[in-house]
């Protein structure tokens, strides 16, 4: 059943439930969080308008950098920012930011502990006819591994403008993952968020199984649950927003409860947020656990939903996982 303390909206299950992409929460969360701050400054490599920079760039242009096609010039002059007082935020496409400027988010970013946030855009397969080139499903990995680093992985547009509203006031590098396809609006400005702090959105009176989620998926968690009602095989969801740090005390909480895991992510599953999860139960409650996410192959070209469901990332595909793990117990 849903959970009540979730507040999500009321037209969570309806076939014409509102869709927006979540980085339209980016583009939000940047003028609020602009106004509340002077020190927040905003750059971008070429794609203002693609990653919803473009409303904080005509509000305030005297705080806005437009870097052109040069994302490791970018994270670089960023740093500076950082360490200097100001609040830089950076965005481009994930595949290129952290993709082509990784190693100097490291060295001089997360290194010097500088205060940068790093907007990744058009994060996993449902960036659709892109194709793999653009399809970043490495990037949760690559930054969860950084010293410093904290990661954010908002589940729809409301949760991406509340985690980028945050981060402005978070010292500390911090990534945030946007996607850029459309996808249902089910949580509202009453939902709770705090960063490091899981949700659940879902709890079964019996449940038997936890689905750990986070990003767009999330929706498909919740879809799966209520089509394993049904069945009678009870669920607890769980938003795990926050990849690092993650709430390990509410991870193990659900994994006792319900002794079987299944986590759900747009991403590879070698080092993503369910790698991140079964880390914290291989040290303190081992359990069995199943993993929905790209299984170590690269993307293609194609409608965003045919995609996820090619891929084995769909509500069946979530379905058939958590049956197959609880089943393990």
């Amino acid at each position: 059943m849903i959970n009540k303390e979730a507040k999500l909206s009321p037209e969570v299950f309806k076939d014409d439930i509102k869709q927006a992409p979540t980085r339209n929460g980016y583009g939000e969360g940047l003028l609020v969080a602009g106004e509340a701050d002077k020190n927040v400054v905003v750059l971008c490599a070429d794609l203002t308008e693609s990653t919803r920079s473009e409303a904080f760039s005509k509000k305030y242009p005297e705080r806005f950098i437009e870097m052109g096609v040069a994302e490791q010039n970018m994270a670089t002059i960023a740093a500076g920012l950082g360490i200097s007082g100001k609040v830089p935020f950076i965005s481009s496409y994930a595949t290129f930011s952290p993709g082509r400027n990784w190693e100097q988010i490291r060295t001089t970013i997360s290194y010097n502990d500088s205060n940068v946030k790093i907007a990744g855009s058009h994060a996993g397969v449902s960036v659709g006819p892109d194709g793999a080139t653009h399809q970043a499903v490495e990037d949760i990995a690559t930054m969860r591994v950084m010293a410093n680093m904290k990661v954010f992985v908002p589940c729809d547009a409301v949760e991406a403008k509340k985690a980028t509203v945050a981060a402005a006031k978070i010292w500390g590098p911090i990534y945030i993952r946007f996607a850029r396809e459309k996808s249902p609006v089910f949580t509202t400005e009453s939902t709770p968020y705090t960063p490091g702090k899981a949700e659940v959105f879902w709890e079964s009176k019996k449940p038997q199984c936890a689905i750990i989620g986070c990003g767009p998926l999330l929706y498909n968690a919740l879809l799966a649950a209520k089509e394993l009602e049904k069945i009678k095989i009870g669920t607890i969801v769980l938003n795990n927003h926050t990849v690092k740090p993650m709430d390990e005390r509410k991870i193990i909480e659900v994994a006792k409860k319900c002794g079987a895991v299944v986590t759900v992510e747009e991403h590879q599953v070698a080092g993503g947020m369910g790698s991140a999860v079964a880390e914290v139960l291989a040290k303190n409650y081992p359990t069995p656990q199943e993993f929905i996410g790209m299984q170590g192959v690269f993307g293609e070209s194609g409608p965003p939903n045919e995609v996820i469901e090619k891929y084995g990332m769909g509500v069946k595909d979530i379905v058939s996982a958590v049956r197959r793990v609880v089943k393990r117990k």
